[in-house]
């Protein structure tokens, strides 16, 4: 049974994808700064500081794939991207593929264009948490090829703010915003998982990014 670490296990993105990946038949462990106040059975809930290097390798040394659903906010604004080089480093030492969920900033707005985030109507708020995962994608498109990994942008309206519903259906991209025929870009939470968790059982993006919308 694939082992799956979801570190930030317990946020939007993160709750979702272990459920799915229970859903899956996945043996799946979530790390976070707390337990959750509703937890999903069959999930193994573990709590620890991630920016502790240990804490960091027990969690990458127990799993074949992990998976990044981290925002950099809080303890971890500043932080994320050297807590990202850490986990990679790990996961490329003891073998382990390595899953990152980023924003839709740092995704082209046409082939050739600029970038979300660089828009000028792209909320301030907003505006540190995608460059800081900019980052991240920019150190894990320069990593050693020994490192295994994928970054999974999701459309430009997905959050808590926004839940929608299980559809069963998404389409994939590239590096470029998906937007349906009304220009609007939109996922749930459990289609984003559902997408996810097919690439963690069927892998088709090598050391690359990909999006995913309605």
């Amino acid at each position: 049974m694939t082992r799956v670490v979801v570190l930030g296990g317990t946020g939007y993105a993160g709750a979702h994808i272990a459920r799915e990946a229970v859903v899956r038949g996945l043996e799946v462990t979530s790390w976070s700064r707390s337990l959750p106040e509703s937890q999903v059975d069959g999930v193994a809930y573990r709590t620890g500081d991630l920016l502790d290097a240990k804490v960091l390798a027990d969690a990458v040394s127990d799993a074949d794939v992990v998976v990044g659903a981290l925002s950099p906010r809080g303890a971890l604004d500043g932080e994320l991207r050297s807590l990202y080089a850490t986990v990679a480093k790990l996961a490329e030492e003891a073998g382990v593929r390595l899953g990152v969920v980023g924003g839709a900033g740092s995704l082209l707005v046409s082939e050739g264009g600029p970038t979300v985030a660089s828009l000028p109507d792209f909320p301030e708020a907003f505006a540190s948490e995608a460059a800081q995962l900019t980052g991240v994608l920019e150190d894990l498109r320069s990593s050693d090829e020994a490192l295994n990994w994928f970054f999974v942008s999701p459309a430009g309206g997905f959050g808590s703010y926004a839940p929608g519903e299980a559809t069963g259906h998404y389409r994939l991209g590239g590096d470029v915003l998906l937007v349906d025929e009304n220009g609007e870009s939109f996922i749930s939470g459990a289609d984003f998982a559902l997408a996810l968790v097919d690439e963690i059982v069927e892998p088709k993006h090598h050391r690359s990014r990909f999006t995913v919308a309605y």
